[in-house]
């Protein structure tokens, strides 16, 4: 089967509200899914739909062709998951947490969980109850990759990591996929999600509003330009698809839309003694979409 996860016509209501709105969504074998929005969007909830641990409205879910909701044991064999945070039993060491977490699963390997961690730096002889919380987001995402899942379902998954680790992170991210395992990446590192996905789906009020590759998406925002000149910037405004022109002293920074052969003839006109001009990063296709004060407020749903 090519597809590692076909969601159909999801949806969880909760009296009159929908947290989730009726979600259709295939993630491909092999992929690396980024899967975005803003606080309370609903991408827990869509996570918690999968694993089968809540019961949706309508809709379902299939892990490799099984249903997640109707054949939970026979799903979880195929899955992997990192919640950005969890309660461990506090008098048992690290090890003993990984051992008993591997057990649970029931397929585990032991040479690259060894490898795991010492990549992440992680002191598996103290108790459980002694760890920050960084140390103990380690637990998750070591106990979830050494299982070699094929699918790594990861939900805020960088939690209280520091920039070092979030970087072995990453590697494990992309071990993961050579190695042909699928990860369905729900986080609200927007950088982090730009490294690594092959697509990206954004979720907002429960509802699908954006899906494809970081290129298919650059429509949701302006191409940034930026010009320096020996004297005065030219006048751009006038210029269809043009916008946000800033002139500071002798540097020129605008937004155009559509074609940029008509700005570029007027500023070469002008002999610019340099030029720029580059696409939008992931943060900026976010603003476009939900402006500044929901992207600075992306994190881990409210809803359940």
């Amino acid at each position: 089967m090519d597809d590692a996860l076909i969601i159909k016509n999801l949806s969880k209501k909760y009296g009159k509200f929908f947290a989730l709105s009726s979600l259709d969504l295939t993630v491909k074998k092999g992929e690396v899914f980024g899967y975005l929005g803003p606080n309370g969007a609903g991408k827990t909830t869509t996570i918690r739909a999968i694993l089968g641990l809540i019961k949706p409205s309508s809709g379902s879910a299939l892990v490799f062709g099984v249903d997640s909701q109707k054949n939970k044991v026979e799903a979880h064999k195929k899955i992997a998951y990192i919640p950005g945070e969890a309660t461990f039993w506090p008098g048992l060491t690290g090890k003993e947490t990984l051992l008993l977490l591997g057990k649970i699963h029931g397929k585990v390997d032991l040479s690259y969980q060894a490898e795991l961690v010492k990549r992440f730096k992680f002191d598996t002889s103290k108790k459980v109850r002694t760890y920050s919380k960084g140390n103990r987001q380690k637990i998750n995402i070591i106990a979830a990759l050494m299982t070699r899942a094929d699918l790594l379902i990861m939900d805020e998954p960088t939690t209280g990591l520091d920039p070092i680790m979030e970087q072995a992170f990453r590697q494990s991210v992309l071990e993961a996929k050579a190695n042909k395992q699928t990860v369905f990446l729900s986080s609200h590192i927007l950088e982090e999600v730009e490294a690594l996905c092959d697509r990206v789906g954004i979720l907002r009020a429960g509802k699908l509003v954006e899906l494809g590759t970081l290129s298919e998406m650059r429509h949701l925002s302006a191409l940034t330009v930026q010009a320096t000149f020996e004297a005065a910037p030219p006048k751009v405004d006038h210029i269809k698809g043009v916008s946000d022109v800033k002139i500071i002293g002798h540097e020129l920074i605008c937004q155009v839309r559509g074609p940029i052969a008509p700005l570029l003839s007027v500023l070469v006109a002008a002999k610019p003694k340099s030029l720029l001009s580059r696409e939008p990063s992931l943060e900026e296709l976010f603003l476009s979409l939900y402006g500044d004060k929901e992207v600075r407020n992306l994190d881990s749903d409210n809803v359940d």
